[in-house]
């Protein structure tokens, strides 16, 4: 597409905020748009009824609803778990998954939650990604482009149509925290009075970018954090997560304290398993020492397989009594995660369109392992 026609997302908050203002109009006319556009999906903003004549004129000029497409969607066997294909007006594209949980099968308060299914979106920040975590498949790209708050808003208005959303993770493509603007600007969108949802169902995940650690408890209050750890000692780290080199272990522990006393919040620490590397007795040992006094769930997920990678995924055996460790000896709380939509590689690291169809297994909801 040439650069002349590309346009702005509607969702692009400030970029809309100060156009309006330029030609003197209220900016409270945005939310008239967003909530005109997202009952009426086929309608362009400058078709939205009421708006000031400047502003009709303008927002045709440089705006569009949705600047993305959906250019495919596929949905695994057991219906779970839907992966979709978007497509963003320069050509390239990224990915969003959404995984369908029962409600029934959560616990709240100590009991059975109330309610019917509902949905968690796994959403992209970046295209690619500059992290070159060795187990991930998105990290093999390399960054091509970071994502504009409207494009990050654009996945959730493609998924609503799909399902209701509840919850979203940002755990697709992408470092969010190498991305931050965009995400903090993306996520008050979602938080707001259109798509109203709760902060408490927003969970942003990060390979460890200690500033931005420090910045967001205070940027997104009451959001969620999820830390990807893998590893519980600088030596190992450095060898499963490159940038660790630049943020050690020591600073990335020193940071997590300082986001809790802000935020008052338990942190999800994610932890892929990898065969030999990182999942023996000892280690387990290790991480229950760095993690006993911190007010964490800890999850582990069993690796899937990258097309370019040499590791293997750990033993159910061994993933069992590497939890028996943490919890027992540590006291740890811990899970284990059974990835959702490995037939379509909707699994996380593993964005890349399978057209092989199996059933997926269920998954640990993403609201039940943030809860206090």
């Amino acid at each position: 597409m040439e650069q002349a026609s590309r346009k702005y997302s509607v969702f692009d908050v400030e970029v809309l905020k100060w156009e309006l203002e330029r030609i003197g109009v209220k900016a409270l006319h945005v939310f008239t748009i967003w909530t005109h556009v997202l009952a009426h999906p086929d309608t362009e903003a400058h078709d939205v009824p009421g708006l000031p004549f400047a502003a009709i004129d303008m927002i045709k000029e440089k705006f569009k609803t949705l600047t993305s497409q959906v250019k495919d969607q596929e949905t695994s066997a057991d219906g779970t778990t839907t992966k979709l294909l978007i497509q963003l007006q320069g050509g390239q594209s990224v990915e969003a998954v959404i995984m369908r949980h029962d409600a029934g099968a959560g616990k709240y308060a100590g009991g059975p939650r109330q309610g019917g299914s509902r949905a968690t979106l796994c959403v992209s920040s970046q295209v690619g990604c500059q992290m070159g975590c060795t187990f991930c498949a998105t990290g093999t790209m390399g960054l091509k482009g970071n994502l504009s708050a409207g494009e990050i808003v654009e996945q959730l208005v493609h998924a609503s149509q799909v399902t209701p959303i509840r919850n979203i993770v940002f755990m697709g493509m992408g470092e969010p925290l190498n991305n931050y603007k965009s995400v903090v600007e993306g996520i008050q969108i979602m938080t707001g009075r259109c798509f109203g949802l709760s902060p408490s169902h927003i969970t942003v995940s990060t390979v460890g970018v200690i500033p931005r650690i420090l910045s967001i408890a205070n940027d997104l209050p009451g959001v969620n954090l999820a830390l990807s750890l893998h590893a519980p000692t600088q030596e190992l780290r450095c060898q499963i997560v490159p940038t660790a080199k630049a943020y050690p272990l020591h600073k990335l522990m020193a940071a997590l304290n300082s986001y809790q006393t802000i935020s008052r919040r338990r942190v999800l620490v994610e932890y892929v398993m990898l065969a030999g590397i990182n999942d023996s007795d000892e280690v387990a040992h290790q991480l229950g020492t760095l993690l006993k006094d911190h007010n964490v769930t800890l999850n582990l997920i069993p690796y899937n397989p990258a097309t370019s990678s040499d590791y293997k995924p750990t033993s159910q055996e061994d993933l069992t009594r590497f939890q028996k460790i943490l919890r027992g000896v540590h006291g740890v709380r811990t899970t284990i995660r059974q990835e959702m939509g490995q037939d379509i590689a909707g699994a996380c690291g593993q964005l890349v369109i399978s057209q092989s169809v199996k059933q997926s297994p269920k998954l640990t909801d993403i609201e039940d392992m943030c809860s206090s």
